[in-house]
């Protein structure tokens, strides 16, 4: 689904913007990854905004990067709604 390929064209979120889609604040569940911004809101692993230790509304890379027992094509299931500033 991740179909974008310009990521000049994606809106711009900074981390205060990204942290109210967290499953909680908003319906919105949305989580950062090397700069792109990926809606998981339909992925029932994420229901309220947590997905084992990993909370939703944030740049999740170092985490990710460090200890996810998967790849980061994880994320190319998932649309690509904006670019973390």
């Amino acid at each position: 689904m991740n179909l974008t390929t310009d990521n000049e064209q994606l809106t711009t979120y900074t981390k205060s913007q990204l942290a109210l889609r967290n499953g909680q604040d908003r319906p919105e569940i949305w989580t950062a990854y090397r700069g792109l911004i990926y809606d998981v809101s339909g992925s029932r692993l994420w229901q309220r905004g947590l997905h084992y230790q990993h909370w939703a509304g944030q740049d999740l890379t170092t985490e990710l990067d460090r200890d996810a027992p998967h790849l980061a094509t994880v994320f190319d299931k998932f649309a690509v709604v904006g670019r973390l500033v």
